[in-house]
């Protein structure tokens, strides 16, 4: 795969760890993962009280997928975060930051009314090699 990174001063810039956009091509798989929510994989409940706490299961829900693809973080090209509280908005950033480093994809975030099993956080991801 060649994984481009639009970066252009004719749109607006990125308010946070997300690119404008990401173009792909000579791809050989495209990979859609259903939202992962903080689902300890080994318990079956849901992990953390707070959405730094649930961000951080998720990353590792989601590099645990990836994983199962011989895929990386820097597979991913298109995300899709869902808060129930848009003021953790700084909280989950972080934690993705740090999950992506430079690798940022491209992607949306939205406040939800509710998730499933009462999370605070769920992140879809799309990946490509």
């Amino acid at each position: 795969m060649e994984k481009t990174t639009v970066a252009i001063a004719d749109a607006p810039q990125a308010v946070g760890p997300y690119s404008q956009g990401i173009v792909v091509r000579k791809l050989t798989s495209l990979a859609y993962f259903s939202g992962q929510i903080a689902i300890d994989p080994t318990s079956g409940k849901l992990h953390g009280q707070t959405a730094t706490e649930q961000a951080e299961q998720i990353v590792e829900n989601i590099d645990a997928l990836l994983r199962s693809q011989n895929m990386t973080a820097e597979n991913v090209v298109k995300t899709t975060v869902f808060l129930t509280d848009i003021n953790a908005f700084a909280a989950v950033n972080a934690v993705y930051a740090a999950y992506f480093g430079a690798s940022l994809p491209a992607r949306s975030c939205v406040a939800v009314a509710a998730l499933p099993l009462g999370a605070l956080v769920e992140i879809e991801i799309t990946a490509a090699t």
